[in-house]
């Protein structure tokens, strides 16, 4: 059992608080410190704000916080890297010359003028002169080389380092690193990677993408390639002239696709981060010059990374607090002790978190440096809601009167994602202080069983090796990994070639090489071969363990079972091949099926003259391969002397279709050498489509022209009847009965005739000209006669040209089938028949 919540005495509060509270957001006057009073303001009831206001006032206190978190954060970038590095150089002046820090800044400003530069520019030159950095390093060669007046880059890289240590925000920094170190030698963005023992990297800060893309790229899970992790991989500067030579994702890459170059930041020895810069146009390989200056703005990202990662220290110090902060660092629970934050009267009560104690655990997930030297709606702004922690904060310190609640509701935002959990509260007041303590629902049991079923699931075993006496210790689920019984003795790291694959033990020799002698997180997969017999796939991640002085004492990791995951990559591959080969396959008979419609008819064919009918065709193929049809059209003068017309449409679509088109065209032309009617010749022709072909079926109509006499004698199987355009007037031809080709063994058709006169133009086509999936047929048909009758003359009142008829129905038919169209077209000469 833990030891009780609250480290001061008094009688305990009820959840919804004590009888009178503050308002929220109630203006207070301060105390000359910047403190209040800390007398009773207010008469709201215990619950929440007075007068029932709490939604309103809650949200003035969100924007009164942010509208003033954002004015200090913009005065700090402004001010602080120049003061920073100031700073850096009065320390110096004070320890050279053993003065004031007010005779330093004043000997500071004398001695700029003396050498004719600006106070900022002699605070660079007398940091370098002090220091042996990289940066000092990189100022001494410009001073030895400089021929002329040129910009030191030692003064960009040291205010990009004042600034860095002036801020802990990685945005900032990366900002600062783009906008004072690089954009003067022509980069756009940069990025600012963490890297962490389980080889994942997370985007500690960005400059020059989008927040969007920064956001796709904020962590990147082990195992996934990029040139930030070549960098680490390979513990060298990486270049590329471009992105395209990388071949490799990685953030922006569709943004800022020019030159890269990628470099490990590291301190003391040990890699922890990545500086991964991008210039806009390709990128010759930088020289020893700028290589030593990213290199040093690498270690400066380093460093700052690893101020990230240590919790902020209180920068006031007093008896007071010394006090209270070794009271709450004894607690067992998590624990804040806030302060009063200074800021304007006419604001809300403020608190920040002055300090937190070793228990701290954020239930958010966030690194006790994301809590600690926040203002406490800075880091949980959810709790300005109404009787929330904000609210029991500012009444306790108001009144003196300690919060207790067994069960308060906290949340936090992470990523714009709220996040909820509930926890016992205690909160107290001591001097100018408030000390908060939670204790969260204690789950460590229902986590471990929860662990415990998601390692047996993800078929995943842990373990640990001790380096220096040789113990291993393995879960269950190892043991049944590798097939052994659980009283078997595990099998260490070194041993791991000898239960492997042969073609595998090279892996395993990297995977180790990386692990112990490089001591770096490492992982491979490889055939594990068990003593049943059974092959599994496995993959093996691990990572060093240091003592206190950097030695390597142990290594922890994981094996995890991907045999279903592996042949489901090698299906996959497999279908994915069948799917490539039958796509090529497909593709392939469309196109023969298109070539071959395309040699009988082209789509277009220009005017024929044949005795006094002017006769044009038109052929449109459907706009996908996949989709050619089989639409056909033939015109021929017989030895008859008739001519014959007709139109016709193979039911599907590919090879098949197109074969079946060829058929019943050749064969209607040699039917038709007998001089038969329309009738007749589509009685034989459903006879050839019943028995000569593979169970095609078709529709078409058939028509004779005899020049003397002008007469059309015509039949139509299942197909839609001609259109006759007279003195400007469209109308169809008589719906003839007649069933489609090669449904029934035998069939018989109705013939018709119709005189034509000079200036007829008669229309045969197929469906794929009017047919709409929207509308009927008939609401097709009458909508082509209207267009018919529009085509009869062209803009000029002049009546229009065959050919320009047709292309103006094909241009405005409205079908959206996306079927192949033919058109046969033909026009009685004006002339007096011979």
């Amino acid at each position: 059992m833990h030891e009780p919540l609250d480290p001061s005495p008094g009688p305990p509060a009820t959840a919804g608080g004590p009888a009178r509270v503050p308002a929220i957001g109630q203006q207070r006057d301060r105390a000359p410190s910047g403190r209040t009073d800390g007398g009773p303001v207010g008469d709201g009831p215990a619950g929440g704000p007075a007068d029932g206001a709490a939604g309103p006032t809650a949200l003035n206190r969100l924007a009164a916080t942010v509208e003033f978190l954002r004015s200090e954060l913009d005065r700090a970038h402004a001010d602080a890297a120049g003061r920073s590095l100031v700073e850096m150089a009065a320390g110096v002046l004070i320890e050279r010359l053993r003065c004031s820090p007010a005779e330093a800044g004043t000997q500071l400003t004398v001695l700029a003028e003396q050498a004719g530069a600006s106070v900022l520019e002699f605070a660079a030159d007398l940091v370098n002169q002090v220091t042996t950095d990289r940066i000092s390093a990189i100022a001494r060669d410009f001073v030895a080389t400089s021929t002329g007046p040129r910009e030191d880059p030692a003064l960009r890289l040291r205010a990009t380092q004042a600034h860095s240590l002036a801020t802990g925000d990685g945005e900032a920094v990366a900002r600062s690193v783009l906008t004072t170190a690089l954009q003067p030698l022509g980069a756009v963005a940069v990025a600012i990677w963490a890297a962490h023992p389980d080889q994942s990297l997370t985007l500690e800060g960005s400059a020059g993408f989008s927040p969007a893309e920064a956001g796709r790229w904020r962590h990147v899970p082990p195992g996934v390639p990029t040139p930030a992790r070549r960098a680490l991989e390979e513990r060298e500067t990486v270049a590329y002239p471009t992105l395209a030579h990388a071949a490799l994702p990685t953030i922006g890459q569709h943004e800022r696709v020019g030159g890269r170059v990628v470099v490990p930041a590291g301190t003391g020895g040990r890699l922890i981060g990545v500086l991964e810069m991008c210039w806009p146009a390709r990128l010759e390989p930088p020289s020893q010059v700028l290589q030593r200056q990213f290199e040093a703005l690498a270690e400066l990202c380093a460093t700052t990374l690893e101020t990230w990662t240590t919790p902020a220290a209180p920068a006031l110090r007093d008896g007071e607090f010394d006090d209270l902060q070794h009271l709450a660092d004894g607690i067992l629970d998590p624990c804040l002790v806030l302060d009063l934050a200074p800021g304007p009267a006419e604001l809300p009560l403020e608190f920040g978190i002055r300090h937190v104690n070793p228990a701290f655990t954020d239930f958010a997930g966030r690194p006790t440096s994301a809590v600690a030297g926040a203002r406490l709606l800075e880091a949980y702004p959810l709790a300005a809601e109404p009787g929330g922690l904000a609210e029991k904060v500012e009444h306790v310190y108001a009144t003196g009167e300690p919060f207790r609640a067994k069960e308060m509701r906290l949340s936090a935002t992470v990523d714009g994602v709220a996040l909820h959990t509930r926890a016992r509260v205690s909160i107290s007041r001591h001097g100018r202080y408030v000390v908060v303590v939670w204790r969260l629902d204690d789950g460590t049991p229902r986590v471990a069983r929860l662990l415990q079923h998601a390692q047996r699931l993800g078929r995943i075993g842990g373990f640990e090796e001790n380096l220096q006496t040789g113990q291993i210790a393995w879960n269950e689920t190892l043991f049944d990994l590798h097939g052994l019984p659980a009283t078997a003795a595990p099998i260490s790291l070194d041993r791991l070639a000898d239960h492997a694959h042969p073609d595998d033990q090279p892996a395993i020799g990297r995977f180790l090489r990386t692990l112990l002698h490089h001591r770096r997180p490492a992982s491979t997969a490889f055939r594990l071969q068990r003593p049943d017999g059974v092959s599994r796939h496995i993959r093996v991640v691990a990572e060093p363990v240091h003592d206190g002085d950097a030695a390597l004492t142990a290594v922890r990791g994981a094996y995890q079972d991907i045999s279903a995951q592996h042949w489901t990559e090698v299906a996959l591959a497999a279908t994915r091949d069948q799917l490539a080969q039958s796509e090529q396959q497909a593709a392939e008979r469309s196109r023969l099926a298109l070539q071959l419609q395309h040699a009988i008819m082209p789509p277009a064919r220009g005017p024929q003259t044949l005795h006094d009918l002017q006769v044009a065709v038109r052929y449109r193929p459907a706009e996908k391969e996949h989709l050619v049809g089989g639409d056909w059209y033939d015109i021929l003068t017989l030895p008859s002397g008739e001519v014959l017309l007709c139109v016709g449409d193979v039911a599907g679509h590919g090879i098949e279709a197109a074969t079946g088109m060829v058929a019943l065209r050749n064969a209607l032309r040699g039917l038709a050498a007998t001089g038969a009617g329309p009738a007749q010749l589509l009685t034989w022709l459903n006879s050839v489509t019943h028995h000569l072909t593979d169970n095609v079926t078709a529709t078409a109509v058939c028509a004779l022209y005899h020049p003397g006499t002008r007469r059309l004698r015509w039949a139509r199987a299942g197909h839609l009847p001609p259109v006759l355009l007279r003195d400007g007037t469209a109308s169809t031809l008589p719906q003839l009965e007649g069933i489609l080709l090669g449904v029934l063994d035998h069939a018989d058709y109705a013939e018709d005739h119709l005189d034509l006169a000079p200036g007829d133009t008669l229309v045969m086509f197929t469906d794929g000209l009017i047919e709409r999936r929207d509308e009927s047929v008939h609401a097709s048909l009458d909508g082509l006669l209207a267009l018919s009758e529009g085509a009869a003359r062209t803009t000029t009142g002049r009546p229009a040209s065959l050919e320009g008829h047709l292309d103006h129905l094909l241009r405005y038919g409205g079908a959206d089938t996306d079927d192949d169209t033919c058109l046969i077209g033909v026009s009685v000469d004006p002339a007096p028949s011979r």
